[in-house]
């Protein structure tokens, strides 16, 4: 029972981080890296699809991102997307191939980008003490049905911390490192 709510606790806590990696992934760091464009939706034969299904993104150089459309007809799609999109980039076609320089980013601009991370950071750290929440409320309803003991609950409570503390950690390391990426030149 207390295992199975940990173990419930903990898989929960991962698929969080998971989503605060990606979060911070979409965060632009003054590289060019092909995850930027990852939310970004193009129109494909009547569906919206990740653009990473319709072209193959890689990285040219430190700065620019060159897309190839599987299809030639994508190419004013994807650039119509990329432009519409909160990036504020500007798309290159030559052929079949879109570049996608990204400029130098300002000190303010940096610092808008910091304030972004600390706020999905924040986002995590309280789906992680919510996650905590959830479980310490399902072990006070086993003690209250009888199913475990009042010191069971009370290592289990202490336990299910210690796994809110380690994925908050987790999370701090992770802004710490976006940060070092934003401020770095």
């Amino acid at each position: 029972m207390i295992e199975d709510i940990y173990q419930e606790s903990r898989g929960k806590m991962d698929k969080t981080i998971a989503a605060i990696k990606q979060e911070l992934a979409k965060i632009r760091t003054g590289r060019a890296h092909p995850s930027l464009l990852d939310h970004l939706k193009v129109s494909y034969y009547g569906s919206e699809v990740p653009m990473s299904q319709a072209a193959n993104i890689i990285v040219e150089d430190a700065r620019t991102l060159a897309i190839t459309p599987w299809e030639r007809n994508m190419i004013p799609v994807i650039e119509k997307a990329i432009m519409e999109s909160d990036l504020g980039i500007n798309p290159q076609t030559a052929g079949t191939v879109i570049r996608v320089p990204l400029p130098s980013l300002t000190e303010e601009r940096r610092r808008e980008l910091i304030k972004v991370a600390r706020h999905e950071a924040e986002q995590g750290r309280i789906a992680i003490r919510n996650l905590r929440r959830e479980a310490n409320t399902e072990l006070k309803e086993a003690l209250k049905e009888k199913l475990i003991g009042e010191d069971e609950e009370r290592k289990a409570e202490e336990r299910i911390q210690q796994l809110t503390d380690q994925y908050v950690k987790k999370i701090d390391q992770m802004l710490e490192e976006k940060e070092r990426d934003l401020l770095s030149l």
